[in-house]
């Protein structure tokens, strides 16, 4: 399924544009410290001396190195021993993004960023759906007053703009990684409980669910096993969307200061620390995290109009 769901994909314009961009920053986010000029961990190696220096530079520095080989810890979470390391003057560095404010090299810090972008949106859609779908489904199938308890938790939800909500319980969770997932995921939930809630009450009025009822098949059964498996397309139709919209709730919070936290690297935290080199030489700084961001967010927001197309979902 997921095989010739991926080949209708790249067979779509829009489609193979956002695979191709989705598929890019994946690897990258994968082997972002293989990759990765700065092998220290959140590649927070600072060198005052050498700050904001433009794309392309050649700088002489002391070029970490190490005795033993590393482990698979090293591979997801950068060398925790790196002050242990002997150096050795051998030679030139070229940062092919320049360094930032901190004399950080920028593709290092970029790669990582975007492992905290798809991490955000992989888990707060999971979040989503997990909360979602079975209240979206109560509500639909049973009615009555459940579906009034849980429409007017929906509206409470609706009423408060989502950026808000997702502030407000950041401050309640308090700042951190893990906090951000949750905060974003929390708030995700509304859209799919009302999508999955319109699918299920207008698939409830059909005639194979009124057999399955008078044969006297669980609510649970008839639920999982013939209403959800025909909402699933427009499901993941939207999930691709609300990927996008994690993306930039975490970039949101970034800036702001209350997401991830220093020294993890954020493109949102990125463009917050050099918004100020707009006005200078170098802009580089806050437009490479911002087009790093922009095509991330087009990627996905590419995906969903391809799978609605592909899955033929007219109405969300």
């Amino acid at each position: 399924m997921t095989r010739k769901l991926v080949s209708k994909l790249s067979n779509h314009g829009l489609g193979k544009f956002g695979l191709i961009i989705m598929f890019f920053w994946l690897f990258v986010a994968l082997f972002a410290y293989p990759l990765a000029l700065d092998k220290t961990p959140s590649s927070n190696r600072m060198q005052i001396e050498h700050s904001a220096q433009p794309m392309g530079t050649t700088l002489q520095l002391q070029k970490m190195e190490r005795t033993e080989s590393r482990s698979f810890s090293w591979f997801l979470f950068g060398d925790k021993n790196y002050p242990e390391w002997t150096t050795s003057n051998d030679g030139n560095m070229k940062f092919i993004l320049g360094t930032d404010r901190f004399g950080r090299d920028v593709m290092s810090r970029l790669f990582l960023g975007a492992r905290v972008s798809l991490s955000v949106g992989i888990i707060s859609v999971f979040i989503a759906l997990c909360i979602g779908i079975p209240l979206g489904a109560a509500a639909g199938y049973f009615g009555g007053w459940i579906d009034n308890v849980i429409q007017t938790i929906i509206q409470i939800f609706w009423s408060i703009p989502t950026f808000l909500m997702v502030i407000a319980i950041s401050f309640v969770l308090g700042k951190g990684f893990w906090q951000v997932f949750v905060a974003v995921g929390l708030t995700a939930w509304v859209e799919v409980a009302r999508l999955v809630r319109g699918q299920v009450m207008s698939l409830k009025e059909e005639e194979y669910i009124q057999a399955a009822q008078v044969l006297g098949f669980s609510s649970f059964r008839i639920i999982s096993k013939h209403i959800l498996p025909q909402v699933y397309s427009a499901i993941i139709v939207l999930a691709a969307s609300q990927f996008a919209s994690a993306i930039l709730l975490e970039s949101g919070l970034s800036f702001l200061g209350i997401g991830a936290q220093p020294p993890t690297p954020s493109w949102g935290s990125m463009i917050r620390d050099h918004y100020s080199y707009l006005l200078t030489g170098e802009a580089h700084l806050a437009l490479i995290p911002g087009a790093a961001l922009a095509s991330l967010v087009l990627a996905f927001m590419a995906i969903g109009t391809a799978l609605r197309d592909v899955l033929d979902v007219k109405a969300l």
